[in-house]
């Protein structure tokens, strides 16, 4: 046999074992990912899973839905049961676009919890109720419907991050904040571009001391986003088994995993469009002696028409009943 064909064998043979081991590490993540799912299945008590703004269940194969994403600032030295969300951020996703709207809510935004039955901080709500709570309570407020949930914990999201190798980020200025352990100062910040790692992304995406609540949405927004693209790159091809265990169980969903699976193409589009929206108003204290966010109605009244439209909704005249208003939109 000549030299250029024993050389041609050993190519061939190399190239087989590495298709071979990609098709072997993909098929773990599969597996990987699926149980991680199944494991963090959380249901909410509503009808037919679907939200009662919705006429019937939708299928983000062939539906125009939305996710609200909760972070909440519970660890594990933290109460889960009183634990508040320090994070909220709803998406819609509209298959015909290609197009992602990502809405930050203020966390002292002064809304009606249903669960209580009174007015006091979004934030307040998973405190009362959990996810369940929270998404009746952004469900009230907004007039749109959250059909899926991601709920996760501080810890969650620093390991995500470590597992990641950190992710570079401009830090806007120089800032001290509590850590995911709650101690004093315990991550220090300088300004400018740099990597983070999971405890510094956390801390960078909590403060709110140098500016306020719409500029921490915008934040939040901005580091997701970073985080995903990270997350999706090549790079990162061989860390996923590590972001996947980091999710484990600092996450709830009431997605399943064929519902994960579904919004790939999302993922993979890289034309997808993604919009990020602020809510406007204007902070205060009140009689309680608490500060609050006061959402401008007519912002509210934009915001909402815009979700609803991106998620193929019509608008209506009246929110009195919210039955009639879903069947509003057959």
């Amino acid at each position: 046999m000549s030299k250029r064909k024993k050389w041609l064998i050993v190519f061939g043979v190399c190239m087989l074992l590495v298709v071979a081991g990609g098709v072997g590490y993909a098929m773990h993540l599969y597996d990987k990912t699926e149980e991680t799912v199944t494991e963090s299945q959380k249901k909410i008590s509503r009808d037919h899973n679907t939200s009662e703004l919705r006429v019937e269940e939708v299928d983000p194969v062939e539906d125009n839905v939305s996710v609200l994403f909760i972070g909440v600032d519970n660890s594990e030295i933290r109460n889960e049961q009183t634990s508040r969300s320090d994070a909220l951020i709803l998406a819609t996703f509209n298959k015909e676009s290609s197009s992602v709207k990502l809405l930050s809510i203020p966390r002292d935004s002064y809304v009606y919890v249903p669960e209580v039955d009174r007015y006091t901080k979004i934030t307040h709500a998973h405190a009362y109720g959990g996810a369940e709570a929270t998404i009746e309570t952004v469900e009230n407020f907004l007039d749109v419907p959250v059909d899926y949930y991601a709920e996760m914990n501080f810890n969650g999201f620093v390991d995500v991050v470590d597992a990641l190798g950190g992710i570079k980020y401009d830090v806007p200025y120089e800032f001290s904040e509590f850590d995911s352990n709650d101690k004093r100062n315990g991550v220090h910040l300088n300004a400018g571009y740099q990597t983070l790692n999971g405890e510094e992304a956390l801390a960078l995406a909590r403060t709110r001391k140098y500016d306020n609540d719409i500029e921490r949405g915008k934040r939040q927004q901005a580091i997701l986003k970073t985080i995903f693209d990270k997350a999706t790159s090549t790079a990162s091809v061989f860390k996923l088994g590590e972001v996947i265990d980091a999710i484990g169980s600092n996450m709830t969903t009431n997605m399943t995993f064929t519902d994960m699976k579904n919004f790939l193409s999302y993922g993979l589009d890289e034309n997808v469009a993604i919009d990020k929206m602020i809510l406007d108003g204007s902070g205060g204290y009140m009689d309680d002696g608490l500060w609050y966010f006061q959402v401008s109605e007519d912002s509210k009244r934009n915001i909402r028409a815009e979700l609803r439209n991106h998620l193929d909704m019509r608008e209506y005249a009246d929110s009195n009943d919210r039955h009639e208003k879903a069947k509003n939109d057959i």
